[in-house]
């Protein structure tokens, strides 16, 4: 029993881990590309300063309706777009799994966007079209170029190793 807890939770940490890779790639792309303001928005960054008064009721309600807060949002440089991205790591693209995570964010966070980080590419929709088209595109090229993705690509896949 216990060795199967340790596995379980080395399995939860690996993923964990590969999650956090996928934040901190989409964010170095985007702050390189200089488009945007990239503001970490979500859970793990407000719920922490937060957590220290949850003994008080307003503050666990906060901290509710945080909890599937997106990961970043972006503020175009001109201040006329603002993106809400919820990120996410993929050992291989699951379609499915893509499409609840969109039902998901959108009953908290509308409009908000899905980036998916995976070894074969990096993916990113507006959970909209996600849900219209059963289907999420490559990440633009006009979001980050060719170049840029195809190195972080690189990066991401040193740490897909066994």
């Amino acid at each position: 029993m216990l060795k199967l807890n340790k596995n379980m939770n080395i399995k939860f940490s690996r993923e964990l881990i590969k999650g956090r890779i996928a934040e901190v790639i989409f964010e170095q792309m985007i702050r390189e590309e200089e488009r945007y303001e990239v503001i970490p928005f979500g859970y793990e960054h407000t719920v922490p300063t937060l957590a220290q008064y949850q003994e008080f009721v307003e503050i666990k309600r906060v901290m509710k309706n945080i909890k599937d807060a997106p990961d970043f949002a972006l503020i175009s440089n001109d201040k006329k777009e603002v993106y809400l991205v919820e990120v996410k790591y993929q050992s291989e693209l699951n379609i499915e799994q893509i499409k609840k995570y969109a039902v998901q964010q959108l009953k908290r966070w509308d409009p908000s966007w899905l980036f998916i980080a995976c070894p074969n590419g990096f993916f990113c929709s507006s959970c909209h079209a996600i849900i219209k088209e059963g289907d999420i595109e490559r990440l633009r090229f006009s979001w980050v170029q060719k170049k840029r993705q195809e190195d972080y690509l690189q990066l991401l896949n040193e740490f897909e190793k066994k």
